[in-house]
């Protein structure tokens, strides 16, 4: 699977993009998908290269009823979710696999609105136009509503950050800290990835291990001070206030 900047890559081009479209609803010729896209087969043909590359696509030989030479036909074959949120004091990028499986694996991961759609086709191969319009008009009103909820969330989200912003300013002059600090605030219940973040601000390794030993202490000493605890550990220890946090995982 491609990771997240691949994919951008690849779906910038909006003619990528219409072939794809075309694909996810029934597999195509390159002639087909030419003259459907008013494209030249020769550019379609690029551009189901790079897709093909890249894994979203797959091809097959498929022997012609005329007698003719065998044609390749493409269809989709990747799964995933591109999700992008952008704005002051928020940015986060994800490119999420969609889970497999058949209706009844799926069930134990579906809001309860959707369980009764997956308890309707279960172990069914084929189901009506008019039966799947009415289905998947009551899973598009869930996705709705799910996404309604996700959007509130990422709004609040951004607003614990925009306030947590002046106070990251106020407690950490120097720069290296600050990116350290909101690095952490990303992903504030998982270890940073240390040796990656040294090498995206260039920083060797003495004056790296320096900031991240000032920002734990401190970091630390914050967590204790509002829980009123007090919390222990070597001068070598590891970033360990997301044991205190709880974990993502």
């Amino acid at each position: 699977m491609v990771d997240f900047d691949s994919a951008l890559t690849i779906l910038e081009n909006k003619a990528r993009r219409l072939i794809l479209e075309m694909l996810v609803r029934e597999p195509h010729y390159p002639l087909q998908l030419s003259k459907h896209l008013e494209i030249s087969q020769q550019a379609v043909m690029k551009h189901l290269k790079v897709l093909e590359e890249a894994g979203f696509v797959q091809s097959e030989q498929v022997r012609s009823d005329k007698g003719g030479p065998p044609k390749k036909i493409f269809s989709v074959k990747q799964s995933f979710s591109l999700r992008l949120d952008l704005g002051p004091d928020l940015f986060r990028s994800d490119h999420r696999t969609l889970p497999a499986g058949g209706p009844v694996r799926l069930s134990s991961r579906l809001p309860d609105s959707a369980i009764p759609v997956a308890e309707k086709i279960g172990g069914r191969r084929k189901v009506s136009v008019a039966e799947a319009m009415d289905l998947v008009g009551q899973l598009n009103e869930t996705l709705e509503a799910l996404d309604a909820q996700r959007d509130a969330l990422i709004a609040l989200h951004q607003q614990v950050m925009s306030r947590v912003s002046s106070t990251v300013d106020e407690n950490f002059l120097q720069y290296e800290e600050r990116n350290l600090v909101h690095t952490l605030l990303e992903r504030p219940r998982r270890p940073v990835d240390l040796d990656a973040w040294s090498e995206t601000l260039r920083l060797e390794v003495p004056r790296a291990e320096e900031i991240i030993t000032e920002v734990r202490e401190r970091m630390m000493y914050e967590i204790a001070d509002a829980d009123k605890t007090v919390i222990i550990a070597g001068k070598k220890s590891q970033l360990p206030w997301w044991a205190v946090l709880g974990s993502d995982d």
